[in-house]
């Protein structure tokens, strides 16, 4: 069997499924101090494509993103839809639910973890402004009690929806 080697590189991410986000955003910046959030409504079109266990898909959530030191914090609000956020709720309800790596080429990753057994159980892409940028959840969870999330940045990003605390707040 072959070794998928992204585990080689540090977590960047850790992925909450939280009940609502703007909720969540405010506690943590009105309790730790933790401001600039970005937030996010992932849904065609900003979403180029989506899959859900192989097959075309359509969900939509709304997301936040932030720091926690160094260590990138992605807030996820499930909106509509079956995905892997209302499968997890109904496993286990909110919390903590991927940690996420981020790799240079997503197929080159894809390829190692398929070949290391493990298949990609949602994805999407297309999210930066040349239309690329590409997440994929891998089928971890039953093996480590944690899904890994490969992620693909894009070169350039969309703006964000809205930012938290806005930038004329004190």
């Amino acid at each position: 069997m072959t070794k998928a080697d992204f585990l080689g590189r540090s977590i960047g991410q850790i992925g909450y499924v939280v009940e609502n986000v703007e909720e969540t955003v405010k506690s943590y910046y009105e309790r730790f101090g933790i401001g600039g959030w970005h937030f996010y409504t992932y849904k065609k079109p900003f979403l180029r494509f989506q899959n859900y266990h192989g097959k075309p898909a359509s969900y939509s959530s709304r997301i936040a993103l932030g720091y926690l030191g160094e260590t990138r914090v992605e807030f996820i609000q499930s909106l509509e839809g079956p995905s892997i956020y209302t499968d997890f709720i109904s496993s286990h309800g909110y919390g903590v639910q991927h940690l996420g790596i981020y790799v240079a080429s997503m197929k080159e990753a894809l390829a190692k973890a398929s070949a290391a057994g493990f298949s990609v159980v949602m994805d999407g892409g297309g999210f930066g402004l040349d239309g690329d940028g590409h997440f994929a959840y891998l089928d971890t969870e039953n093996y480590f009690g944690v899904t890994y999330e490969l992620i693909e940045r894009p070169k350039r990003r969309q703006e964000p929806d809205t930012v938290y605390p806005a930038a004329d707040s004190p």
